[in-house]
């Protein structure tokens, strides 16, 4: 908490305890996403929609591209002598499988932390591939559309298969490439993950890839968020962002189109809110009218009445600050003899420059000093009792660090004493 602190100037240690469980306590990406904030750029950290999108995947016009893997040539005898071997090893496997999914369901299936999900990957690729490449969108793929759709901006979808035998060399030589980064992060938002962790199994399942690597272009066409190419295979670095661009340019159009319309939408809609405002504006005039001179009367009763309440209030108070002296008065101990050696003769301070002299008695508490002072005309409402030497405040009423205020001889007062009463009302 106190490095996000000092990295981003956050003064409240609530808000920074905040921003770090927002972003899984991942400091560089809370620091990151403070910092595209302050610099007026949307955070990836947007809270995830009321209702998630959903994705049209079945558009009859959508673009794939496949790269097929070379197989190996097999000679057709040994095809045709393994083929019945291989239809019921595959059959029973499948079998098992689908049997296996109601004893034992995918792990999968239940997503917990998207964003931790979303973490854990990039620091995986990071670890295996280093950290030049595409700039991950650290957020879930709900968030992902929902930022896409606002931004007017197509959606990159990687899905990642760990256990591929060209999912390395598609990350090294093809994903990382210097010109395949510089076209992804100048012309749309990327979003990757791995199959193997809940939330990329869970996009798995909605967009259905068949091989991997596996990637998905998604934009926002006919006011659905749609899947526009899909491209699985292993792809040359030249050959994706050719299929990339392909892409791109035949469905700018529709985003265009939708730009124009939400600024068609925006103007009518700032011209209609300028002719309410017309309206409410000469309505508000004629209501402030009649509000200032019902406020003019209202607040010249109000000021009567709190008039006479204060003066009802002060009276009361002066009341009852006298039965309170005169109980005080009626409660305090007798004065003890001035030849008993247990006595305390007290000389007072007051404000007013005017000196009370009483006796006390050794064992008493302080709080009869208090109660003393409290009772006589010309001692303060509030005040405190300070003693000289040493210079301090005595506690002479019941606090937290004393509930129980000492006697005179533990306040470690003399026979003699001069004491100082310090007024308090004004504080």
């Amino acid at each position: 908490i106190l490095l996000l602190q000092d990295l981003t100037g956050i003064e409240s240690m609530d808000q920074c305890r905040h921003t770090l469980e927002q972003h899984n306590w991942n400091i560089e990406a809370a620091v990151q996403d403070r910092l595209n904030e302050q610099e007026g750029v949307p955070s990836v950290f947007n809270p995830p929609p009321l209702r998630p999108l959903q994705v049209n995947t079945a558009d009859h016009r959508i673009y794939s591209y496949v790269v097929s893997r070379p197989q190996p040539r097999a000679r057709w005898g040994y095809y045709f002598i393994m083929l019945p071997f291989r239809f019921t090893y595959y059959t029973l496997l499948d079998i098992f499988r689908f049997a296996l999914r109601f004893i034992r369901p995918d792990p999968r299936s239940r997503v917990t932390d998207p964003v931790g999900d979303i973490i854990s990957f990039i620091h995986m690729f990071e670890e295996k591939y280093g950290r030049i490449h595409p700039v991950f969108y650290q957020g879930t793929y709900s968030q992902a559309l929902n930022d896409a759709k606002r931004e007017l901006r197509f959606l990159l979808v990687y899905l990642h298969g760990d256990d591929h035998q060209d999912t390395d060399e598609f990350c090294r030589n093809t994903l990382c490439a210097p010109e395949v980064i510089t076209l992804i992060n100048t012309r749309m938002l990327f979003w990757a993950c791995s199959t193997n962790k809940p939330e990329g199994y869970r996009v798995s399942q909605a967009l259905r890839e068949n091989t991997y690597p596996f990637l998905a272009v998604i934009m926002l066409k006919d006011r659905r968020m749609t899947v526009v190419g899909r491209l699985e295979g292993l792809l040359q670095a030249d050959d994706l962002i050719n299929q990339l661009m392909f892409i791109m340019d035949a469905n700018q159009t529709y985003l265009v189109s939708e730009r124009l319309e939400r600024e068609e939408r925006n103007q009518t809609q700032v011209l209609r809110q300028q002719q309410d405002e017309a309206y409410l504006a000469s309505l508000r005039a004629d209501q402030e009218k009649e509000r200032k001179k019902k406020e003019e009367r209202e607040r010249k009763k109000k000021k009567e009445e709190e008039v006479q309440q204060q003066k009802l209030a002060e009276e009361r108070r002066r009341q009852t600050l006298q039965e309170e002296k005169e109980r005080k008065l009626e409660c305090l101990p007798p004065e003890p003899h001035p030849d008993d050696p247990e006595s305390v003769k007290i000389i007072f301070k007051l404000p007013n420059d005017s000196r009370v002299e009483r006796r006390f008695h050794f064992t008493q508490s302080l709080t009869v000093i208090h109660d003393f002072l409290f009772s006589l005309k010309e001692s303060p409402e509030k005040f405190q009792i300070e003693a000289n030497f040493p210079r301090r405040v005595l506690p002479c009423l019941p606090t937290e660090e004393w509930p129980n205020p000492p006697t005179l001889q533990e306040a470690g007062l003399s026979h003699t004493e001069v004491l100082f009463v310090q007024d308090l009302t004004d504080d």
